[in-house]
């Protein structure tokens, strides 16, 4: 209801599940999937995977975080943005133009979240967080294991792209980097997509994960408290 009334979008399906997600997706080509986590038969982390893999769309997470504490497996599966239900109409359509647009959104509270999982001591970040059988996180298509890259991999940027990405793990804007560098916007966005060209990363939302595995950035530098 919110979307069908914006004139530059068009919703080609609306489907009950992730695999009837990934049969649409297959089926329309659409620019960008909204995926709920949640779902029977197959779950949105798994469809995402999927989707992502064959390239059928970018996906944006709508997430509750009293339940999905999966969060950070979502983001190891290529989701592009994610946001949460109770957001804004004008929030949500911003964020699909946006993630059409080929860029990346994380809203705050998401990336506070991601933070805290990743830094957890293996809780909501990798294979020792547990999840309710045959749910998402638990069973045969439960929590991926891969990272994103690894601390070798900061070898290849100058001292100047290691700051932008600094900033970007801490959620700064290009506008925003630039003013704490002093820099025009043109050229932090530059920096930004050298940083992620040399990092093989995607997106954004990649490059946050990328710094807080690496070490380039730590829990109490946004506020958390560090973990054991």
């Amino acid at each position: 209801m919110m979307l069908s009334v914006e004139d530059d979008i068009e919703i080609v399906a609306d489907v009950a599940n992730g695999e009837l997600g990934l049969a649409a997706a297959r089926e329309h080509s659409p620019d960008v999937i909204l995926m709920d986590v949640q779902m029977p038969v197959m779950d949105g982390i798994e469809a995402t995977r999927s989707i992502v893999a064959q390239d059928l769309g970018r996906v944006i997470i709508l997430t509750t975080f009293d339940r999905d504490d999966y969060l950070f497996d979502a983001l190891r599966a290529g989701a592009s943005g994610f946001l949460l239900k109770n957001c804004e109409p004008d929030q949500l359509t911003e964020a699909i133009r946006a993630v059409a647009g080929g860029h990346a959104l994380l809203a705050p509270e998401v990336t506070t979240r991601v933070i805290a999982a990743m830094t957890a001591g293996g809780q909501g970040a990798g294979a020792g967080s547990g999840g309710s059988a045959g749910g998402p996180g638990g069973g045969a298509t439960g929590r991926a294991t891969s990272h994103v890259g690894s601390a070798d991999q900061l070898d290849r940027l100058t001292d100047r792209e290691r700051e932008v990405l600094a900033l970007m793990a801490r959620g700064r804007s290009n506008s925003e980097i630039a003013g704490e560098l002093f820099l025009g916007e043109a050229t932090i966005k530059t920096h930004v997509s050298n940083t992620l060209a040399k990092l093989h990363l995607r997106d954004r939302v990649q490059a946050v994960v990328f710094a807080y595995e690496v070490g380039l950035i730590r829990p109490a530098e946004n506020g958390l408290p560090p973990q054991d």
